[in-house]
């Protein structure tokens, strides 16, 4: 059974430090036996970023919010990606975005500047959104437990590089509810008819993200993981759209004679 303390070691290894801002997606079951499950994990990842860093997790609900079911409550409305987003943001001190579909959980330095004004997106993970604004603070990204394919981030390049066919020719009107009021809302949601899940080929960037030292490989109790930088990322699936905009739409391979030609601005 693996210890808070032990999961804070794993996490230091990897070079997380206090005052980073870092976006965690989670397998809770991957890591392994913890006496107190994702609470564990939380702790560890609270303590290792520390209130001067900032910690987030996607908080999303695409999986359920629809025509049918169009009003998004922030304080009861759960995640549709696993265990601990639901844990996290009941935590004291977390605030939860207000974006309908793709919200994210905010602790610590700035949490509440960070997440304000999703409820001003008409899509699902804009340049000026909490998903864009991950290249702005230089974010880590950790894939605890999970892959390329779980990894929100690269929606969003792929809208700040204009990749066409990738949301519905109409957008679904939500109500956001709050303390205050309702807020009506348009947004339009991620559709290719051709590739229904896109994010399944995310994982043909693991290899031009390793090779080109914007990610890094890693180990949390029983959870194999990836660790990358938003910046690296970034620059690295920019270059490579502006060869092939439609890259990421199948399972294409990366050309083989592909190199980045760039420069990491900042790596971990």
């Amino acid at each position: 059974m693996y210890t808070k303390n032990e999961i804070l070691s794993a996490l230091r290894a990897m070079e997380i430090r206090k005052g980073d801002t870092l976006m965690v997606h989670s397998s809770v079951k991957s890591v392994g036996k913890l006496e107190h499950r994702a609470d564990d994990i939380i702790d560890a990842l609270m303590e290792a970023v520390g209130e001067e860093g900032l910690l987030l997790t996607p908080c999303h609900t695409w999986a359920q919010m629809g025509e049918n079911h169009n009003v998004f409550d922030p304080e009861t409305e759960p995640s549709c990606v696993g265990a601990l987003p639901d844990v996290f943001r009941k935590r004291p001190g977390v605030v939860r975005s207000l974006h309908p579909t793709h919200s994210v959980n905010a602790w610590g330095r700035d949490a509440a500047e960070y997440a304000a004004g999703e409820e001003k997106a008409v899509t699902p993970c804009p340049r000026n959104g909490c998903w864009g604004k991950l290249y702005d603070r230089r974010a880590k990204i950790l894939l605890l437990g999970c892959g390329l394919n779980r990894n929100t981030f690269i929606h969003s390049v792929e809208e700040w590089a204009d990749v066409p066919l990738r949301f519905t020719e109409q957008p679904v009107g939500f109500v956001i509810r709050t303390k205050e009021e309702d807020i009506p809302v348009q947004v339009y949601r991620h559709f290719n008819a051709s590739c229904p899940h896109i994010s399944e080929n995310f994982v043909k960037l693991f290899h031009p993200f390793l090779d080109n030292g914007a990610m890094i490989k890693g180990k949390v109790g029983d959870a194999y993981c990836l660790l990358g930088d938003a910046v690296g990322m970034a620059e690295i699936t920019l270059s490579l759209l502006k060869e092939d905009i439609q890259l990421l739409s199948d399972m294409r391979p990366v050309p083989k004679n592909w190199k980045y030609d760039g420069k990491i601005t900042w790596s971990l």
